[in-house]
């Protein structure tokens, strides 16, 4: 895995983790600047989340971000 996908998926993670979001059962890779978001996702215990809107939210600021050319989000929503 090239050194920038390392660093990128670095990245991602961080912005994943701002949310209230289970992500104990998902996979982030990066390829050559493509972010590929699959598993299974849900909101955390005690958090009134909608994780379709908090996954949306995740993929808009992805797609802001310097050397990110797309997200492919192909999660399971529980």
């Amino acid at each position: 895995m090239p050194m920038e996908d390392v660093e990128m998926r670095r990245m991602v993670l961080r912005e994943i983790n701002k949310r209230h979001l289970d992500t104990s059962l998902m996979d982030v890779h990066v390829i050559h600047g493509v972010v590929y978001i699959r598993g299974t996702v849900r909101g955390i215990r005690g958090h009134n989340v909608d994780v379709k809107q908090e996954l949306e939210i995740i993929r808009r600021i992805l797609r802001q971000k310097p050397g990110i050319r797309d997200v492919v989000v192909d999660a399971i929503i529980r």
